[in-house]
């Protein structure tokens, strides 16, 4: 699957200097991570009504340009590694009329239960399990 998330600058997410302030990345990649779930049809909603929580682990961002306020930038998630108790995200955020690189990144998850106890979905929800599989064969 070729799935793009497309986002607007807005003005308060940029600072002094009239860039996007690093931070904001962050909340950009789980937006993406977010739209991109709901695109395969695997809704935080639906994992969690099927007691499957997503806990971020980590985050890991290069920065390669910066965009501004207006700025449109693109934000394609795929599945690095994927093992059924663990995955990471892949991001590329592309400044969309330039096509210029602007950051690099990737974030760290496990799957638990409710109560925040790991659990293998390969075990515990296999189809959930299956959907994840086929997009990391996808991406390789």
């Amino acid at each position: 699957m070729n799935y793009t998330f497309e986002r607007t600058i807005n003005y308060y997410e940029t600072d002094k200097m009239g860039v996007v302030h690093h931070s904001n990345y962050i909340r950009f990649l789980e937006e993406a991570r977010c739209d991109w779930l709901r695109s395969i049809d695997m809704p935080f909603e639906l994992l969690e009504e099927n007691g499957v929580t997503i806990p971020v682990l980590g985050v890991d961002c290069t920065y390669k340009y910066h965009v501004t306020f207006g700025d449109t930038i693109l934000i394609k998630p795929y599945i690095k590694e994927y093992t059924g108790v663990r995955m990471t995200v892949g991001y590329e955020v592309n400044e969309k009329e330039t096509g210029k690189l602007v950051l690099e990144g990737e974030t760290k998850h496990c799957f638990t239960d409710q109560k925040l106890k790991p659990v293998n979905l390969k075990k515990y929800k296999k189809e959930f399990s299956d959907k994840f599989e086929n997009l990391l064969n996808e991406g390789e």
